[in-house]
């Protein structure tokens, strides 16, 4: 009897220790958290925790990164009792991005299931903080993460500056939509802005029977959308291992948003629970008011007083004659793009020479930092010429202001003051290509440098022609205009001869208008600008990149004068690559030397429909076409024209303008006929 009763006592704590077991291992397998207060997370680089319970991954320093994981690993692959294989989850969290500027933020964050919480040598900027560029793209991470990100990366294939990616040991996302939700009452999708500082909800969603990964976003305030952003088929059993963590990884690059997660619910196996929206912690002020000190009057007297009222209004009075800007009631609806006169007086130092980056025929370009931000930027004077039309001059520039890409330098703003405009820019570090590509007294970019400037360029060019909303024709497309960030990434700048104008519309100009050696041939006879002449000034901006040396050089023999006589003789004998530029020493791949050099002829055709497209151009750099054999025609290539035509409504004026070293001022002869 004592033994049967201890046999019976022996199974009983052994059901009792079972049954324990398997509720901890249930209980492992989700979580959920309204706010992080007293969480017990695994926070590294700028994560932190606010005393609400917010959770903030990373604020608005620049390049840094911010990580927050589920402390314990999942097993994805396994189960505690009968080995079965369970790869399906489910979670969903709360985010905001709130960004350093009104329409300037980045990157973004990745909702990342890892093997490892280690991420030694990943980067900032488009990598999250998960990966960098060697490591991107190996099957040996074992990496699945969804990304929202806000900032387009060409060398990742980012759709647009708002977009969720699905991505498999790779930033190079398998598929990606731009942010919007399905709205179930007006039965159509709503897009979302990432950086808009609103609060949005997203649920992830994977069923290992039907390989399917779903993802749906919509604003916080939102019940789960019926139709998800993304469904995508895939099989994760060679990507999960058994032992998996969960969470998430943030990063900032040249500009910088405060990235948070507001509330998060995950379950391994079964369906997350649902955030309850009133229980979130609130996003800290976007804006601070600035308290202005308590003045105290310990022996208050009538005279005092008036002489105190007397003594600031002058003072006033003065200070806003100093400041005065020249504002109109239309302007208001520029509003964010507008900057005071007083912060770029204050930002300047009051446009001391001092902080003069250089000076040419359109005025002056300063550097500055923005008192309200601590930004660097660039900001150019120049004189205004009411003529042109102000109202419509000043919506051109709100335009410009909207242009998003990576390799554009981005126009942030402007103001008017008396006969100025004060145009305000990113300010690049590095100084415009031109300088370092033409001069012997400064070192010579290599050729893996100059060949990712091409090819970023070419990209900033093809959304210019094709992406945006609106056509715009640069007009002035040259190694001078184009200005190197602090990774020496080229950047297009000087959008002041551009021109916008509809799809489907023809541009109504006839100004000759870019720089002498750049301008297409029809652009001469006609006055008439298209994607085409932007195209050809291209080809001849990649034969500088090739060849070092400018397209006219009055000063070399008659063989070398012209630059692409040149480059299309070489071509001729069989010898194109003794034309690469000799501080290269040989040191660059053969193949890319000879595509750039013949691409470049390609596009010095001067029969516009001959030349190719800059969507063609990109797929050429980026290796995704085979560039077509070349006619060995001399006559179809040049600077001069082919056929004779009758000659616009134009006339031409030479302008020389003064070199400067860092925003967009050319030193060779600019062709201006009229106004913009």
């Amino acid at each position: 009897m004592m033994i049967a009763s201890f046999k019976s006592l022996h199974f009983l704590l052994g059901l009792f220790l079972s049954l324990n077991f398997l509720a901890l291992a249930q209980e492992q397998n989700h979580f959920i958290y309204h706010g992080f207060t007293g969480a017990n997370l695994h926070l590294s680089e700028n994560a932190k925790i606010h005393p609400n319970g917010l959770l903030e991954l990373t604020n608005t320093s620049k390049r840094q990164i911010g990580r927050a994981f589920f402390p314990f690993p999942f097993q994805f692959n396994t189960s505690l009792f009968n080995n079965s294989r369970s790869l399906s989850f489910s979670t969903q969290f709360a985010f905001a991005m709130v960004p350093e500027q009104p329409i300037l933020g980045g990157h973004g964050m990745a909702f990342t299931i890892s093997p490892t919480m280690d991420f030694t040598g990943a980067l900032a900027a488009q990598y999250f903080g998960i990966l960098n560029s060697t490591s991107n793209g190996l099957s040996s991470n074992h990496l699945l993460a969804v990304e929202l990100d806000a900032v387009p990366s060409q060398d990742l294939k980012d759709i647009n500056d708002s977009h969720v990616g699905i991505d498999v040991n790779s930033l190079i996302s398998i598929e990606s939509a731009p942010v919007t939700y399905f709205s179930d009452e007006e039965k159509e999708n709503k897009s979302l802005t990432l950086i808009s500082g609103h609060e949005m909800h997203v649920w992830i969603d994977y069923d290992e029977v039907e390989k399917l990964l779903n993802v749906t976003v919509a604003p916080v305030t939102r019940t789960k959308p019926t139709l998800p952003l993304l469904s995508t088929t895939i099989d994760l059993s060679s990507v999960m291992l058994d032992s998996m963590y969960v969470g998430f990884s943030s990063s900032t690059g040249a500009v910088a948003s405060s990235h948070y997660i507001l509330g998060w619910s995950f379950n391994r196996g079964g369906q997350a629970q649902s955030l309850d929206v009133s229980k979130l912690p609130s996003l800290p002020p976007q804006r601070k008011s600035r308290k202005k000190p308590y003045l105290r009057i310990l022996v208050p007297a009538i005279t005092a007083i008036i002489l105190l009222v007397a003594i600031s209004g002058a003072a006033y009075i003065i200070r806003r004659k100093k400041y005065e800007e020249l504002r109109e009631d239309w302007e208001q609806e520029y509003g964010p793009q507008r900057f005071s006169y007083k912060d770029l007086y204050k930002a300047t130092t009051g446009f001391t020479d001092r902080k003069l980056l250089g000076s040419g025929g359109f005025g002056k370009v300063y550097r500055g930092v923005l008192p309200s931000s601590n930004m660097q930027v660039a900001i150019k004077k120049v004189s205004h010429d009411s003529k042109q039309g102000t109202k419509q001059f000043v919506a051109e520039i709100a335009s410009m202001g909207r242009l998003r890409h990576r390799n554009l330098v981005q126009l942030l703003g402007y103001c008017r003051r008396k006969g100025e405009l004060l145009l305000v820019y990113d300010y690049m570090p590095n100084g415009s290509l031109d300088k370092l590509l033409f001069h012997n007294d400064t070192p010579s970019l290599n050729w893996v440098q100059r060949y990712k400037v091409l090819r970023g360029v070419a990209s900033a060019l093809l959304y210019l022609h094709e992406e945006w909303e609106q056509v715009v024709l640069h007009r002035d497309v040259k190694a001078s205009n184009i200005l190197l960030d602090d990774d020496f990434n080229g950047r297009l700048g000087d959008f002041g001869l551009a021109k916008f104008y509809d799809r489907g519309a023809n541009p109504q100009t006839t100004c000759v208008v870019g720089t002498v050696g750049y301008i297409a041939p029809e652009v001469t006879r006609t006055g008439r600008a298209t994607t085409s002449s932007d195209v050809f000034a291209f080809g001849t901006f990649m034969l500088e990149m090739a060849c070092g040396r400018k397209p006219l050089e009055p000063e070399q023999s008659a063989e070398k004068m012209i630059l692409v006589d040149w480059v299309l003789d070489s071509l001729k004998i069989g010898d194109i690559l003794r034309t690469g530029d000799p501080r290269l020493e040989g040191n660059y791949v053969v193949e890319e030397m000879e595509l750039v050099l013949k691409l470049g002829l390609l596009c010095s055709f001067s029969t516009p429909q001959a030349r190719p497209s800059m969507r063609q151009i990109a797929q050429y750099l980026d290796g995704n076409a085979t560039l077509p054999e070349m006619p060995l025609d001399g006559a179809s290539i040049g600077l001069m024209p082919a056929s004779l035509e009758e000659p616009g409504d134009f006339t031409l004026s030479f302008h020389r303008s003064n070199d400067y070293s860092a925003h967009s001022f050319s030193s060779t002869d600019s062709i201006l006929s009229c106004g913009r």
